[in-house]
């Protein structure tokens, strides 16, 4: 059986793709954020620095032709579509960077809801285990930065994955891992 997690990254799929636009700070201007992605399984746990640079957000209109995609339930399509985007912006971790197709910022209260998505996978989470599942179809990272006003968080990686709508309508992540990778300590750079 897949794992399906609809937590904190459903709910970000559900806001930054479904969600009418409510007017967001900064949604044209180039951010760069900093932060610590972690993972804890049964049997051990991980930290690593990463950087996501966005280089401008998506419109609303580039929004809604993503989201008509994904809606299609054709993974393939969904992907041909984020390949054929613009770069804007990436995603690093070390030296090893992943080309942003979709960043979308929502206004939350006194802070915002930014999220990312790739066209190729960050990495696969356990995928060098023994047994691991397959990592055909898992073609997508996607990010969730929940900020302050000050541009300060946490949120969530899925660094491999894919997405799709439930019978519910409801835009539901594939996470290739088990594990939730945390996004800690997000700091927007200066």
């Amino acid at each position: 059986m897949k794992h399906q997690r609809r937590s904190v990254m459903g709910l970000a799929m559900a806001v930054g793709f479904v969600l009418p636009a409510v007017a967001a700070a900064r949604q044209s201007g180039a951010e760069t954020f900093t932060a610590t992605a972690s993972v804890k399984s049964p049997t051990a746990t991980a930290a690593v620095k990463l950087t996501i640079r966005i280089d401008r957000f998506v419109s609303d209109a580039e929004r809604d032709r993503i989201l008509a995609v994904v809606k299609n339930n054709d993974p393939a399509a969904t992907l041909r579509a984020l390949e054929a985007a613009p770069d804007i912006g990436s995603i690093a971790i070390g030296t090893r960077k992943t080309a942003i197709k979709y960043a979308y910022a929502r206004a939350t209260g006194d802070g915002r809801l930014i999220t990312v998505v790739t066209a190729r996978p960050v990495a696969f989470v356990g995928g060098s285990a023994p047994g691991a599942k397959a990592k055909e179809g898992f073609s997508l990272a996607l990010a969730l930065l929940v900020l302050d006003a000050q541009g300060k968080g946490d949120g969530e990686i899925a660094p491999a994955a894919r997405v799709k709508v439930d019978d519910k309508g409801a835009l539901v992540t594939d996470d290739y891992s088990k594990e939730t990778v945390r996004l800690t300590g997000i700091a927007r750079v200066k």
